[in-house]
């Protein structure tokens, strides 16, 4: 008897169409992907123990925030400059004429007094009613 090893076939995986696959993958949600830069300005809100608390969010709002330094953003926009006229002319624009939106001032508890009293103003040369003031809620130490 005369036995023959039989040839063995060496298995291999052919990885380059698995490469080409994932580089287009990767390149497609590369270009698909968009970019958005936020911009939030740092607050430390002032702390009051009375007040109500407002959870109805669905209401169009406009969300003026002023930090410690006095820059302004406007519904997460930062303003150019935080003088009157640059404000009534993004509050103009944002309410697009809207005398019923209600206007959130979040100021940091440094800011300087001006800059709430200038927005205030603004919104009240505009004819803005609806004005809440944003606070954090005090311990029930820091109230004795």
């Amino acid at each position: 008897m005369n036995f023959r090893r039989q040839k063995i076939e060496e298995v291999s995986v052919n990885l380059t169409p698995l490469i080409d696959v994932v580089f287009l993958l990767l390149i497609f949600f590369m270009v698909s992907t968009t970019f958005t830069r936020e911009t939030q300005l740092k607050l430390d809100l002032p702390q009051a123990v009375s007040g109500e608390r407002v959870e109805d969010r669905t209401i169009r709002q406009l969300e003026l925030t002023i930090n410690a330094t006095g820059e302004m953003a406007l519904n997460e926009r930062t303003l150019i400059t935080s003088d009157l006229k640059t404000l009534m002319a993004a509050l103009q624009k944002e309410s697009a004429g809207n005398t019923d939106l209600p206007l959130v001032i979040s100021a940091d508890a440094q800011t300087p007094h001006q800059f709430v009293i200038t927005a205030m103003d603004a919104a009240g040369q505009l004819g803005l009613n609806h004005l809440r003031l944003t606070t954090s809620e005090a311990e029930a130490d820091a109230a004795k």
